[in-house]
């Protein structure tokens, strides 16, 4: 199965840090964006995947998804 890698940032992260506040619940560096190894069928499947686990209603934004070229 392909793998891809998924670039995540929380944007109520974001927000917090613009405002000079700290998220209530998560660290700063969800202001960046982390990258994820996520194996799917295809770029669709990986972000639905990534999604499932980082939810947007929870702040989360899928950045990127790029399949790894190996």
């Amino acid at each position: 199965m392909p793998k891809f890698e998924v670039g995540v940032y929380n944007s109520e992260v974001r927000a917090a840090l613009k405002a000079g506040r700290r998220h209530r619940d998560l660290t700063d560096d969800w202001a960046d964006i982390h990258y994820i190894d996520i194996e799917a069928e295809d770029a669709q499947a990986a972000r639905q995947k990534a999604e499932r686990k980082y939810p947007p209603d929870r702040g989360y934004v899928v950045d990127s998804v790029e399949q790894h070229k190996y």
